[in-house]
Order: structure tokens, then C-alpha cells, then sequence
């Protein structure tokens, strides 16, 4: 391998950020020489439930925590081939759990390599254990009233906690 600095970008909404980013970031940390965790500011599909300050801050003491000396959190709010570009990045990593992932991570990729051709998509399989673990199913449970500790770091659960509303009906009463 050359001896050039290679940079990887891993881009989400982290609404919130679970074990199972942990862990794909953590893997990329080992892959690459620096891995820049991208948080998009926003998204077209949904509002996200924390501003990108407390997604950026979430993140950042969650990578901490696991030591990853390599790792660098911010924000932002472009093309991810513009913000991959910026950094210098060589890469985009994403986290796979299901072929439906697959479905989707493929056609962004072909995308982004049609806007950008130098950088390159990689994929991680996710690891057994966080497969099923999904930001928008720890919203739900957490809506519900139901324990998310296993899920996300301590921070974000107590977050959580006290950000999610309760569904009409649910039983819960203020």
C-alpha cells in the first residue's frame, strides 16, 4: 500500500446514532487511516428528531468513548460526493443489515460514482448481533416507552427518553 493518507467519509443522519453505526465506524477506523463521520444536517425524507448539533455531539462522545483517536464528527448539508470531496476523501463507507439496504446503498452508489468517480463506495456487512438494529425502530420503541439501553449509548437512550413523545393511546400520561 502507498503511503498516502487515505481518508474515509461515513455519511447518515444518525437520528439517532446506535450500536450498530458504533460498530461500522469502529471497523472503518481499522480499515482506514481517517474516517470522517458525516452527519447530514437533514433529509428529504424525514425530520430528523435531534438538530445536527446534538446528532454531531452524540456521535463524537460515543467515538470518543470507544478510543478511536482517527475518528473526526461534523456536520453537513451537500451532495456526500461534495462534502467526500472536500475532505479528501478515497471512500464512502456504509453499513449493510439486509438486502433491502443493498437495494438502496447500490443505486446511491452508482449515483455518486457517476458524480464523482474517483471516490469509491465500500460496504460492511453489519454484525450479527446489530442487524436488526435500525434508528427508526429505536424511535419507535423509545415513543412507546420501551428500553433502548441495549441499542444506543447511555446519552442518547436518556435523550431519547426525554424527547420522545408518546403515542395517543399509549397508556402513558404525564
Amino acid at each position: 500500500m502507498s503511503g498516502t493518507h487515505r481518508i474515509a467519509m461515513c455519511p447518515g443522519t444518525y437520528d439517532p446514532v446506535t450500536y450498530g453505526h458504533l460498530d461500522i465506524i469502529e471497523r472503518a477506523s481499522r480499515l482506514f487511516d481517517e474516517v470522517f463521520v458525516a452527519v447530514t444536517d437533514g433529509s428529504f425524507k424525514k425530520t430528523p428528531m435531534f438538530s445536527t448539533d446534538e446528532r454531531v455531539t452524540f456521535v463524537r462522545d460515543a467515538t470518543a468513548e470507544l478510543g478511536l483517536a482517527n475518528v473526526r464528527v461534523g456536520g453537513f448539508n451537500c451532495l456526500v460526493t461534495d462534502q467526500a470531496r472536500s475532505l479528501g476523501a478515497v471512500a464512502v463507507v456504509k453499513g449493510l443489515r439486509a438486502t433491502s439496504d443493498f437495494d438502496y446503498e447500490f443505486q446511491m452508489a452508482q449515483i455518486n460514482k457517476h458524480l464523482a468517480r474517483e471516490i469509491e463506495t465500500v460496504y460492511l456487512p453489519a454484525t450479527p448481533k446489530y442487524s436488526f438494529i435500525s434508528s427508526s425502530g429505536i424511535r419507535e420503541v423509545a415513543a412507546w416507552g420501551g428500553d433502548v439501553d441495549a441499542f444506543v449509548p447511555p446519552r442518547v437512550a436518556q435523550a431519547l427518553r426525554e424527547r420522545s413523545p408518546r403515542p395517543p393511546g399509549s397508556g402513558h400520561s404525564d
